[in-house]
This record gives structure tokens, sequence and C-alpha cells, in this order.
């Protein structure tokens, strides 16, 4: 119970209908626990005890009505506890699943990237499920079972007290607490098997996820059958630790009912021996009954607060993870940047992987700078410190002389617009997708922008113009129609910085053409970072920055770099002669 008291505060939020639930529960467990006791003890004989006795045919009318009475707060109180029960269950997933996603979307990009996207996606809907459904049988079973254990038990202490059967009560009650020890032992199996259930979901998920984010490359390198051969060892292994809980959780209920069949056998006979009345002893054995029932349930509400805590541990490693990239305490108040970026000797690496060393390095405001070197020399990573997308491990990046981090996030990001090689489009329709550029921006200008990214005429010829939905990630568009509003978006902005990571990377040598004339009006006034392997569109940048294992290795333009920079000459001659 400590364990999950902390996010018992998700329960604050649905107390009314939950207030109501427990309410309804409790009376379930007094009709249950002592009401169908009572009717076996006092009802029944009173109808036929005294049959001979001249009961009138509406007496014992009013007498049995009593059985359908009881049988009918049971029911009610049964149906309502458990329609409030699913009310607050669904609220409270909804708010679990709002968190984690929210908690996602401040996390830094280096915990995202190593993690598989699969398991995060499974942890936000099967983790979170598994700690709904476990939060609100706590908040139900933890208070009904325990409240009809005690209405059968205060029956039976009621009996030995009222009639000459203590004895036979003693028996009974030394018999409950020993059901307690299977639940103990099925409740230790459990949580290391849920453990090992979680983490095979989280696996599946990630190979099913994996191989939907990859289908072209099934098909073309002939993988069909090597996924699906995975996925079938993944899914083998899920089978193999869910049949591992349920052997065990199967078991509890076996287990307990033999234990009654004991506790019902010691009671026959101390019942025999003690000269206990059949009415008396039909009514102890309906409360062991019903003794007996609630602990069942209380065992398998053990067992699922044991897979609530595997779930919540899953679940933890996101909600506990440090935000370290955050708002200031006491933000600089920040406009529309001027866009002089510097660096002072930043030093950053990924975990104990040092990617940049000791850089130091000006681009005034207005300068087209373009980054070069092989793959993996830090390029992508000196252009990704500038939103603040990760934290510099020493030095400063400044932006106006001022410090990223003593800015805002929104109040930086809102000075940068960025192109990737790769860019995102969301399943909604492309005026939509790009109105992320600028949310509030009028029509026209949205159209304005589409026409200087050249996307307008392809836009007006798909089949619903600019009311076409993309597709998932804007599968229904070619790469170089996705780049095109990838500029368009970037045109919208109008932002004083801007990042090109590879932006024409995916253009037919036309369309190229086409965006390099875009691309000299969207620079214009701007301070750019052009990442690319492709010198065609880095040629004309008034800086250009060599990286080499994380340095800054030479810095000029073409003309002067190619005469006295080895590195960045055979890059472009090794480039030229490739395209020849």
């Amino acid at each position: 119970m400590r364990r999950f008291r902390p996010y018992l505060h998700y329960l604050k939020m649905v107390r009314g209908p939950l207030t109501t639930a427990i309410f309804c529960g409790l009376l379930y467990g007094v009709s249950s626990g002592a009401g169908l006791p009572a009717l076996v003890k006092y009802i029944f004989p009173a109808i036929f005890s005294h049959k001979a006795d001249g009961l009138s045919l509406g007496t014992v009318a009013l007498i049995a009505s009593c059985i359908p009475l009881v049988f009918l707060v049971r029911a009610i109180s049964g149906y309502l506890n458990s329609y409030y029960i699913q009310l607050s269950g669904v609220r409270i997933l909804e708010a679990l699943r709002l968190d984690y996603f929210r908690k996602l979307q401040v996390l830094p990009l280096s915990f995202l990237q190593r993690k598989a996207s699969g398991d995060l996606l499974s942890r936000g809907m099967a983790d979170t499920q598994q700690l709904q459904f476990t939060l609100t049988l706590l908040a139900n079973d933890g208070v009904k079972q325990p409240m009809t254990l005690a209405g059968a038990i205060g029956f039976l202490v009621w009996q030995a007290f009222t009639t000459d059967g203590v004895l036979l009560v003693l028996v009974c009650l030394v018999i409950v607490p020993l059901s307690v020890l299977p639940v103990r032992y099925v409740g230790r199996k459990v949580l290391r098997r849920a453990h090992q259930l979680q983490a095979h979901l989280g696996s599946v998920t990630s190979i099913f996820s994996e191989n939907l984010a990859a289908t072209r490359e099934v098909r073309a390198f002939g993988l069909e059958q090597r996924e699906a051969d995975r996925f079938a060892a993944g899914t083998r292994s899920l089978v193999t630790a869910q049949m591992k809980i349920a052997k065990y959780a199967q078991a509890l209920t076996p287990a307990i009912e033999v234990l009654s069949a004991v506790g019902i056998a010691a009671t026959l006979v101390f019942a025999f021996g003690t000269g206990v009345t059949l009415e008396t002893f039909i009514a102890v054995v309906t409360a062991l009954y019903m003794s007996y029932e609630p602990v069942k349930k209380i065992g398998a509400l053990n067992n699922e607060i044991k897979r609530g805590t595997a779930a919540l541990d899953r679940l933890e490693a996101v909600l506990h993870e440090p935000v370290t990239i955050t708002d200031p305490a006491q933000p600089a108040e920040v406009g529309r940047l001027r866009g002089d970026i510097a660096f002072a000797g930043v030093t950053f690496a990924y975990d104990s992987a040092p990617v940049l060393w000791d850089v130091t390095v000006a681009i005034p405001a207005g300068t087209v700078c373009a980054l070069v070197g092989p793959s993996g020399a830090g390029k992508t990573t000196f252009a990704n410190l500038v939103p603040r997308f990760y934290e510099v491990g020493a030095g400063a990046v400044t932006i106006d002389g001022l410090d990223v981090r003593a800015m805002r996030l929104a109040d930086l990001r809102r000075n940068i617009a960025l192109v990737s090689q790769d860019p995102v489009l969301f399943n909604d329709t492309v005026y939509n997708n790009l109105l992320l550029g600028w949310p509030a921006a009028a029509h026209g200008v949205v159209m304005a922008a589409a026409i200087d990214a050249h996307a307008d005429e392809f836009i007006r010829g798909l089949a619903h113009g600019y009311d076409t939905v993309v597709g998932e990630r804007g599968v229904l568009l070619s790469g170089g129609q996705k780049q095109r509003i990838a500029l368009a978006r970037a045109f919208l902005r109008n932002a004083p910085l801007l990042i090109l990571d590879e932006a024409t990377s995916a253009l037919d040598s036309e369309s190229e053409a086409a965006i390099q004339d875009a691309l000299r009006k969207l620079v214009v006034g701007k301070t750019v970072i052009i990442i690319a392997h492709r010198f065609s569109t880095i040629r004309d940048a008034s800086l250009i920055l060599v990286f080499d294992r994380g340095e800054i290795i030479a810095r000029g333009n073409h003309a002067s770099l190619y005469a006295d920079n080895a590195l960045y000459k055979s890059l472009y001659d090794r480039q030229h002669a490739g395209a020849a």
C-alpha cells in the first residue's frame, strides 16, 4: 500500500464517484457477509419451524420478502459499485496517460534516444492501464472485501455470544488466518514474474513498432520471414511470462478452497461434538464461506498489486527521470533576437562518449554558416546545441551575448526555424501542417509561404488541395514534397535563426534548383546554419566550419578552405569525382 501512496492523488479527482462506489461496496459487503448468513439463521427457520403453528400465507410472504430484499440491496449496491469504479478508473487512466505523455514532451532528447519507441509506447499504454486497474481495484476491493470479511466474522462472533457455539466459532476463526499463507507465497512469485511480463510486453511492442516504421526496408531486403520469426520469438517469450503468472495466480483459489474445506470439516466435527443445532451449523458454515470468499479476492487483489508494482516500476523510470533542460528560475526577457551566435569553450558528450571538444567560434548575425566534415564529426550536435536540444557539458552557447540557458525555452525556440533531413509531418491536412510554423498565421500568409517554398503548385494538384490529409509522417507525399512543406513552414515562421539539416537531400536536381532559389530568399537577413554533405548547397556560404573528431579544424570560405585545408579539399573532390 505504501508503494502506491504517492499516486493516490489520482483518486482525488474522482472522489465523488469513488466515494459513491466505496459506500456501495460497504453496503455490498455487509449485505453479503452478514445478510446471507442471517437469512439462513433466522428467515428459513422462522418459516419451517413454525409451519404447524398456523402462520398465515401473508405472514410467510412478509417474512420471505426479506430474502429478495437482501439480494436486491446486494445487487443494486454491487452494480453501482462496479459502475462508479469503472468511471473512476477511466478518468484515472486518462490522467495517468496525460501525465506520462507530458513528461515525454519535456524529457531531454538524449533520454528518448536511449529508449526504444515501442517500449515507451508500451509503458504509456499497457503499464498505465495496469496501474489504473490496480489503483481502482485497491480503492474498491481494498474496502469491499475486508468489509465482507468483517461482516462474516462479526456474525460468527455474534453467534458465539448468543449461542453455545463459542468453541465452534474459535475453530472457524483459527482456520481463516491460515488462508493468508498461500496469498503471501503467491504474491512473492507473482511480483517477480510481473516484472518479466511487463518487460516482454514492452519488447514485443517495440518489435511491432519498429517493423511498421521500416516497411519499405523490410520488403526491399526481403526481411518478411525474418521479421515474422523475430516477432514470433518475442510473443513466445511473452506467452511464457504470462503463463508463469497464471500458474501461480490460478493456484491461489484452489489452495484457499482446500483450506476452506478443511475448515468446514473441522467445524462439522466440533459441531457434532458440542451438540450445535442444524440451523446454527448451517448459518456458521455460510458465514465461514463468506469469510473465505473475500480472502480469495484479497489474494487476487494482492496479485494485482504485485502486477501494478511491476508496471509502476517501469513508469517511474520515465516519470522520475530528471528534466535537465528547463527554464531558468529568473529568465531574461527575450523578444526577437538579432542572431549573433557564439560558442565559448563548449564540450559535449553523449553519456561518456565525447562529441565536441572545447569548441570556440563566433557566427555573426546574418551569416550563412555551413558545417562540413565526415559523418560523426559533431556537425549535427553543434547545431542542436543552439536551440538547446541538449545541454552543454562545459562552456556556453550564447545568442546576442545572452547564454541560451538564461532564456525561456519557448522564447529561444520561437526565434529558430528548423528544417530537418527527414521532416516530420503529422497525420493531418497539408494546411494544418503548414500552420505549425506559425499557428496564428492568416490564410494569405500561409499561401505566400507555400509559394515561396515552391510548394503551392504541387499542393493544388493534390486530391483535396490544401485540405489533403498527408498520412502518418507524410507517407502519402514524396520526399521532395515533404521537404518543400518543411521549407514553407520555415518561411512562415520567419525566425531570425535558421537551421537547415540536409534540407535539400531528398530533392531531385530540378527541384533542388528551384529550392536553392527559394533558400536564397529565405536566408536574407537571417543567421543560417547549414549541415550538408552536398557541397552544391554550401559553396556560397559566407562562413564554412570544418569539423573533424569533435573539433573545428578550419574555418573560412570555399576558396580559402579548398586551397589550404586537406580534409575539406578531399571531401569536395571525392563528391565531385563521384558525381562525374
